[in-house]
């Protein structure tokens, strides 16, 4: 089972959106073949975020609160714990606020960290300190889980 991160817009694309491009990484979490991790800083990124207007309009909180109940049911939580073995390096985002994502898989073991965020993606391109996770699209995932269906 391959273990993913998302980041917040991904998420907004999933919960709020319903953006088709995702649509496969929904059908692999409802299958099984895919688990996505959260913990507390990333879903405080999105519980504020979703108070912010999204296309022009704000949700009201019924909606706010349906949406973090269905994160929360389709993500595993993860705590951040101290491990007996040193962690591995991670690459440093440009934009602090994104380094959490970062840590975030490298603490759950992720497979990938699924991103539209430009500063993130970047760091994938970058061949000094790469992350021990792949860093890629909704579009690269969704690529990479048909591949698996068809194999």
């Amino acid at each position: 089972m391959q273990r993913l991160v998302l980041d917040t817009n991904v998420w907004l694309d999933w919960l709020v959106f319903d953006d088709a491009g995702i649509a496969l990484l929904k059908s692999a979490v409802s299958v099984r073949q895919v688990e996505i991790f959260i913990d507390e800083p990333c879903a405080f990124e999105l519980a504020t975020v979703l108070g912010y207007p999204l296309r022009k309009q704000i949700l009201a909180p019924e909606a706010q609160a349906r949406c973090m109940a269905e994160c929360r049911r389709i993500a595993r939580a993860s705590t951040r714990e101290t491990r007996a073995e040193p962690a591995a390096p991670l690459p440093v985002c440009r934009d602090a606020d994104d380094q959490k994502f970062l840590e975030l898989a490298r603490a759950c073991g992720a497979d990938f960290l699924v991103t539209k965020d430009k500063l993130l993606l970047a760091l994938a391109r970058r061949k000094v300190k790469r992350a021990p996770f792949q860093i890629v699209t909704p579009a690269q995932l969704a690529a990479e889980l048909a591949s698996r269906l068809i194999a």
